[in-house]
């Protein structure tokens, strides 16, 4: 590219999580940053977008850069459009959002508001990738992964992410020196028992508190739970179309 890219980054564990920061320092060094991200931590949010109330988008400067940064009420998902169809003077070459305190692979990806920001920017017709860490702590060592950060945003910049899709990129855990490098994978086929932890208040108010305990039988050497576990980080492209096409024949012989 004879210019330097206009990245759009955005999170969802809010502006000032230190994941966020990373990333905006690491694209600092490709391209030219705006950061439109949540102003408080917007985590599980999924697709959601705010309709019923009125949203705030507010000039801020947290660290020193040449980044200009936008903190917003919103979701993930609204920071995205306000981004894309508001901020932003030209469509962004790129959108990147995380990097994510903690697993955003296998089916974590449907609740992920990381993800789903990555996936609106897709649909708005922006290559995107959705970064994840798999370190829920808040102090996470995030230099660990920031070459691979800039490595995979400029790999995706000068090949190109197929249209309509996004890529979900999970880092393992590990010291940069112990990763075993990059494995384009698929889904792995998981999921989740939920249990909710049944409690009172002071008040003597009954409530609930979601647990739960990750289930993972895929086998399959292929997946990005497979890749995870064995040092490599993993990248899935997903997509916004959820048409199950193996199956339309079969439901349109049904008899309505």
């Amino acid at each position: 590219m004879s210019k330097r890219p206009l990245i759009l980054v955005t999170n969802d564990d809010g502006i000032s999580a230190p994941g966020i920061r990373t990333l905006i320092s690491a694209m600092n060094e490709i391209g030219d940053v705006v950061v439109v991200a949540p102003d408080s931590p917007q985590s599980a949010m999924g697709h959601a977008i705010t309709i019923n109330s009125t949203l705030h988008c507010n000039s801020i400067k947290i660290d020193d850069g040449p980044q200009v940064e936008y903190s917003c009420s919103g979701t993930p998902a609204d920071c995205v459009k306000l981004g894309i169809n508001e901020i932003l003077d030209r469509k962004p070459d790129i959108c990147v959002s995380g990097v994510n305190h903690g697993s955003n692979s296998s089916i974590n990806v449907i609740y992920s508001g990381t993800m789903s920001a990555a996936v609106e920017a897709s649909v708005e017709g922006v290559p995107a990738i959705g970064f994840s860490l798999l370190d829920y702590n808040w102090n996470a060592d995030f230099s660990q992964i920031r070459e691979y950060l800039i490595k995979i945003t400029k790999k995706a910049l000068n090949e190109g992410i197929p249209k309509g899709n996004a890529l979900n990129v999970n880092f393992p855990k590990l010291k940069k020196e112990e990763i075993q490098g990059i494995k384009v994978c698929r889904q792995a086929n998981a999921y989740w028992i939920e249990k909710f932890d049944k409690r009172t208040n002071p008040q003597g108010r009954e409530y609930y508190w979601l647990t739960g305990e990750f289930i993972n039988k895929d086998q399959g050497i292929d997946s990005d739970e497979w890749a995870l576990k064995n040092g490599f980080i993993s990248i899935v492209p997903i997509k916004f179309d959820m048409t199950d096409h193996d199956n339309i024949s079969k439901l349109r012989n049904w008899i309505f």
